[in-house]
């Protein structure tokens, strides 16, 4: 798996990483790509059974000789006690945590007039309290005395998320969140960056949004400057080089990784309308509806 990566191998060797949500996608690919570099990893989200059978497939690609395992643990990162325990348990198994990616999260698509307060609480206490959750626990159970590296990953949404506020003002929450850590653990030898993908195209998004998914895919294609979709792997190259000591000097920052597609366009399309109160009047107004008045076909 190292020869996929642009790091050198062995790397991350004798070191331990957590990534939530590291079954699928996203986290996937920072799971595999983190074993490929001799790092150990423990994958967690609430899908024992996806996790499972994702850390079967990873075990078969890692070396030998590589001092890298991986092991998949259950855990809702909304559940405070879950998250203690799942702490807890890679302590026992490794007796350290070197790095914390927090991958977990979830959203899904509506506009807010038809979001429902449950689903809107769903999104914020998972992409927000979830990671804060993680983020606390390991700091007071390993980082605060031995220093550490995390990365959050949050989501293009710096000209705001209609279509999924939710998520837009959660990953916003988190770009926050990452800065004030940035600064409270720096005593501790402790770096906080985040990673703000663009469009990433992966088989379980596709799967997540279920029928809107690939028009959904397709149609933010154009609004890309790189005119195709990221993949899961363009973002987990960007997370290792955030945990390596190639950025030992870089914290609370956060790396847009969406070949300027947040300097672009928006996927929102706003229809014609005449809904906002007119201009105040005077000689600029009647210029301006001179200017825009359409001519005549004659």
């Amino acid at each position: 798996m190292a020869a996929a990566s642009v790091f050198r191998p062995g790397l991350f060797s004798h070191r331990v990483a957590v990534v939530t949500g590291g079954g699928t996608g996203i986290g996937k690919a920072i799971s595999v790509e983190l074993l490929g570099l001799g790092c150990s990893v423990v994958i967690s989200s609430r899908n024992l059974q996806r996790l499972e059978a994702a850390a079967q497939e990873m075990r078969q690609k890692i070396p030998p000789s590589s001092p890298a395992s991986v092991t998949p643990l259950r855990c809702n990162i909304r559940n405070e006690d879950e998250v203690k325990d799942l702490v807890s348990s890679v302590l026992q198994r490794y007796g350290r945590i070197d790095f914390l990616v927090n991958n977990g999260g979830g959203q899904f698509s509506s506009p807010v007039e038809h979001m429902t307060p449950k689903g809107w609480k769903a999104v914020i206490d998972t992409n927000v309290n979830g990671t804060f959750h993680c983020c606390q626990e390991v700091y007071r159970a390993w980082m605060k005395r031995h220093g550490g590296a995390i990365v959050n990953i949050i989501a293009d949404m710096w000209k705001g998320f209609p279509g999924m506020a939710h998520t837009g003002a959660a990953r916003a929450a988190v770009d926050n969140l990452t800065k004030s850590l940035a600064i409270e653990w720096a005593s501790s030898g402790v770096r906080v960056n985040a990673v703000a993908p663009g469009t990433i195209f992966s088989k379980t998004a596709l799967e997540n949004y279920k029928d809107l998914g690939p028009e959904l895919f397709k149609m933010s294609v154009p609004h890309v400057p790189a005119k195709r979709l990221g993949v899961p792997e363009e973002i987990s190259s960007a997370v290792c080089f955030l945990l390596s000591p190639g950025a030992s000097f870089v914290s609370g920052a956060t790396l847009r990784v969406d070949a300027g597609q947040s300097l672009y366009h928006s996927l929102w399309e706003i229809p014609d309308h005449g809904s906002w109160p007119e201009a105040p009047e005077g000689e600029n107004r009647d210029s301006l509806l001179e200017l825009l008045k359409p001519k005549s076909k004659l």
